[in-house]
């Protein structure tokens, strides 16, 4: 009999970018649960501190790491750093993100590159700068980008966001097929409705009941429902999965009617 893959992820190092945030910290703690050292990328170094220790409280391993993922320079520099600790990286996760509901005429250049800037363009250079190190050093890797249901179908009042979603999905779907030679895995996770910090301006009481009346789970999903996800993507039980959309949205990708 075949052995079952193993979900553990002793001795991984994994690089959560967007992990001050809530739910890439549901999923730092989610991997520090299964033995991985985490390094916590964002710019908030409270809630950095923060979530590294509840990850220590409950005997897991995380540190915090300044860093604008939206300069290649400084992603570089986050990559030197992790490599120093610890002497490796395996898993990369892409989830700092910014939102807004700006009316569509109303769209400003500046929002606009806002936006594009932290959530593509994040993550395109750290694919970059993460995937040149695991083709080089010859990593079996796993990254996983942080999609939205916006990227696959699109969404009302988010227009600058869900283009840079969409972008994000067919990136993900682009790199799996160039890296697959090389052992990297690349997948994008794909949260539903989670009330996080980017979203809860424009989830007015209306809003709310349109979302929940078109979700089959009747609910908003908690943040640490997104690590079981997280998990597999990130360790060898998942070792055929590249090029993958995983959704965890409650069924709400499943509704037409």
């Amino acid at each position: 009999m075949d052995t079952i893959p193993s979900f553990s992820l002793a001795g991984k190092v994994a690089v959560v970018i967007g992990g001050t945030g809530e739910l890439c910290g549901a999923i730092s703690e989610a991997f520090a649960g299964h033995g991985a050292r985490v390094a916590l990328v964002g710019r908030n170094a409270e809630k950095g501190a923060a979530r590294v220790s509840r990850i220590a409280a409950a005997n897991g391993t995380a540190w915090f790491e300044d860093c604008d993922a939206s300069d290649k320079g400084a992603l570089e520099n986050l990559l030197g750093r992790v490599i120093a600790r610890e002497g490796r990286v395996d898993i990369l996760v892409n989830g700092a993100g910014v939102n807004s509901a700006t009316p569509f005429f109303d769209i400003s250049d500046e929002e606009f590159d806002r936006i594009f800037r932290v959530n593509l363009k994040g993550v395109f250079f750290a694919c970059q700068v993460f995937g040149r190190y695991f083709v080089d050093n010859k990593v079996v890797a796993s990254i996983i980008n942080i999609g939205s249901e916006s990227g696959i179908i699109p969404l009302s009042r988010v227009f600058t966001y869900s283009a840079t979603k969409a972008a994000v999905h067919n990136l993900s779907k682009n790199l799996a097929r160039e890296w697959a030679p090389f052992g990297i895995r690349v997948n994008t996770l794909v949260p539903g409705f989670f009330p996080a910090e980017q979203n809860r301006k424009i989830l007015q009481p209306e809003r709310i009941a349109k979302i929940l009346a078109h979700t089959p789970a009747g609910r908003f999903g908690a943040a640490p429902e997104l690590g079981g996800a997280a998990v597999l993507l990130a360790g060898d039980a998942s070792g055929f999965i590249t090029g993958a959309e995983i959704v965890v949205d409650g069924g709400f990708n499943a509704m037409a009617l």
